[in-house]
């Protein structure tokens, strides 16, 4: 049992360090209000001019916000000529990662639970 709960925090940390630039990135409340406006967008990509109509921010902080979610692997952005238009992309492996990390946690949550449990009886 005792080796399955080590490999179990072994692969816990392990996801952590592969998402850490992504939970940096998604962790901050200015860079929520713009996940919050491209999830508004149709998928098809939204220009900063609009990010800064629909968070209030200014085009220089909707920039740098974009920058760091786009080196997180967050955000990914689409050229047309010489305009930009941001996106999430639900092809980036990020979200995978994320959504790994949060179930290999909720796993050993329910995991712990149990022993609890089985200890009480």
């Amino acid at each position: 049992m005792e080796k399955e709960c080590r490999e179990r925090l072994d692969d816990i940390a392990s996801k952590f360090k592969t998402c850490r630039k992504a939970i940096s990135a998604i962790g901050d409340e200015t860079r929520q209000l713009i996940l919050l406006a491209l999830l508004e967008s149709d998928f098809n990509g939204i220009r900063v001019g609009e990010l800064t109509e629909k968070t209030h921010l200014s085009r220089p902080a909707v920039s740098h916000h974009l920058k760091i979610l786009k080196e997180a692997e967050i955000v990914n952005v689409r050229r047309e000529g010489t305009k930009n238009f941001y996106y999430l992309d639900s092809k980036k492996s990020q979200w995978e990662n994320l959504t790994e990390l949060m179930n290999l946690i909720f796993e050993g949550i329910q995991h712990i639970n149990e022993d609890d449990i089985r200890k009480e009886e």
